[in-house]
């Protein structure tokens, strides 16, 4: 089953209002208009893309290390996965997705870390719950995010509704910003070009795993 066939599958379940998903149609119908609005206003376009330098970045994983892109980089080609928060459903498939391709990916050389603006606790809580063997990294204030043109502010409304169904993204990222990053997969060479991006604001739709080694195996023959 691949990965979007889950999401779909995920998707279709909760918008019937399925149990346990059972949530008025009015939620639904905010985070349609939400999601079609940030489609609408083309900051996906705006995101950095295959051909562009990816931006330095040194961030730190759940356990308080330092993790630098050039050092990732001296190794072999990154794959970095932008991703909301362990209370996203379809964050966390597409978590479960990349850890089984990571042997497919580890095989061409690929270092794989993960990037969300929240805290380490709840970082932690993401490798735990579903059982990852790569980091997570925490991105304070989707600060790198940005830099990939990825962070955009939640709108008024989408606040709203957040607080009301109890999801405090300060509290989850420990920033009061109510930012978050566009769900965005990279693939870096070891010179820093961007190889494969794939950048969507609808947050359910997520590429393959297998869709990245293509540029993988680029990155891996001009290695050699």
């Amino acid at each position: 089953m691949t990965l979007q066939s889950k999401l779909d599958a995920f998707k279709a379940d909760f918008e019937a209002g399925k149990p346990p998903y059972q949530v008025p149609r009015s939620v639904i119908e905010t985070m349609h208009r939400a999601t079609a609005e940030l489609i609408a206003s083309g900051a996906a376009t705006r995101a950095l893309k295959a051909g562009d330098r990816a931006p330095v970045f040194s961030l730190k994983d759940p356990d308080g290390q330092l993790v630098s892109s050039s050092d990732l980089l001296a190794k072999g080609p990154l794959v970095v996965s932008f991703y909301r928060g362990v209370w996203c459903p379809y964050c966390n498939m597409e978590l479960q997705a990349l850890q089984a391709a990571l042997p497919k990916f580890e095989k061409l050389g690929a270092s794989l870390v993960a990037i969300s603006p929240q805290t380490a606790a709840n970082s932690r809580k993401s490798v735990r719950q579903n059982e990852l063997g790569f980091p997570i990294l925490s991105d304070t204030h989707n600060d790198v995010a940005a830099a990939f043109g990825l962070r955009f502010a939640l709108p008024d409304y989408l606040v709203d509704l957040y607080k009301s169904l109890k999801n405090d993204l300060p509290a989850f990222n420990g920033d009061p910003s109510w930012t978050l990053p566009m769900p965005a997969r990279y693939v870096i060479a070891p010179d820093g070009l961007i190889l494969y991006a794939e950048v969507n604001p609808d947050y359910t739709r997520r590429p393959e795993p297998e869709d990245m080694l293509p540029a993988l195996r680029r990155a891996a023959a001009v290695a050699v």
